[in-house]
């Protein structure tokens, strides 16, 4: 366990991604490997869930809600709020569509009483009656930062939320909202193939103490090593429409993959730990949010616990890292 931030709040390396449980996106899910993964997680030295109200429209919540009852004090519940797809507020964000077909557009509001709204929904799919960290999903350039973090700390003087937290936020963001309240965390999208945050937001971050919470550390699996080229997509999933899963680089990331194969293989760990790892051990970085559908990923996750990379590994990794030109341009 590490503490987020300047905060008391203690996490586990490794979270529990719970956005694929929540079906959306991801091409569905089976419930019953979500919950069997869910329920061993402690047991595997994963105590921290993060999840959020857009993930399977209050599914994902609902889920992790029903798994962690008469264990909620071993557990760290991670939520986010500030995506409406119930309500034309503040500004659109994009169109998409539930689980059952619905289409639906999500706008990115954090007006004060849409997020007090928000915490009461949450905490009643959780079926708890306190959020450990509470996080605003994406910054919402229709409403003051000011106004968003005095609604979070109204709700933590209540005591319905423990702490805050912010993802996907800049620099200029992340000043903004730490005037008004301490942030313990900034999560943030970063993988071996995306690291634009390692210019400005993780200096800040380690220069003001903020935790820096890592999602789709495998850049929604690929990074896995079983994403090929003739890889079958389930119908709703929408990993191939990011230029991550583009033929020309998933050819390009799996030939990256085969050359720091031989570090997993001398370690006698999967490609996913060596990757994980390698993220984990990133200057500033605190905890990764490792995505989980059914027990045999989480078991698989949990293992990078068990490791360290030396100086010589991870220099070559690097090495070969700095050599991979992905294609963005179409």
């Amino acid at each position: 366990m590490v503490k987020l931030g300047n905060t008391d709040l203690e996490v586990s390396q490794i979270a529990f991604g719970a956005w694929a449980i929540g079906g959306w996106m991801w091409g569905g899910n089976d419930d019953k490997d979500s919950r069997r993964a869910l329920d061993i997680a402690i047991d595997h030295g994963i105590t921290t869930i993060d999840t959020a109200p857009v993930y399977g429209f209050g599914k994902s919540e609902s889920l992790v809600g029903n798994a962690v009852q008469g264990k909620r004090d071993k557990i760290q519940i991670l939520t986010k709020y500030g995506l409406r797809w119930d309500a034309d507020l503040g500004e659109f964000f994009f169109s998409t569509s539930m689980n059952d077909g619905t289409p639906v557009n999500v706008h990115r509001y954090s007006g004060k009483e849409s997020i007090i709204k928000e915490c009461e929904e949450s905490l009643k799919r959780l079926q708890t009656d306190y959020i450990d960290l509470y996080q605003i999903h994406w910054s919402d350039p229709s409403t003051p930062v000011a106004e968003t973090m005095e609604a979070v700390e109204t709700l933590i003087q209540q005591g319905k939320v423990r702490t805050a937290g912010v993802c996907n936020y800049n620099v200029a963001d992340l000043q903004k909202a730490n005037s008004v309240l301490p942030i313990a965390s900034n999560q943030v999208s970063y993988s071996m193939v995306k690291r634009e945050i390692e210019e400005e937001t993780i200096p800040y971050c380690i220069e003001n103490n903020i935790g820096i919470m890592v999602y789709s550390p495998l850049q929604r699996g690929i990074l896995g090593g079983k994403i090929h080229p003739d890889h079958r997509f389930r119908r709703g999933d929408n990993r191939p429409d990011t230029p991550y899963y583009k033929l020309g680089n998933i050819i390009l990331i799996n030939e990256f993959l085969d050359k720091i194969l031989p570090v997993a293989e001398n370690r006698k760990v999967s490609l996913s730990q060596l990757v994980l790892r390698w993220t984990l051990q990133q200057p500033g970085v605190t905890c990764l949010l490792a995505g989980v559908r059914n027990e045999e990923q989480l078991i698989d996750n949990a293992a990078t616990l068990h490791f360290e990379l030396n100086t010589s590994e991870i220099d070559f990794i690097n090495d070969h890292l700095n050599k991979l030109e992905l294609i963005f341009d179409e």
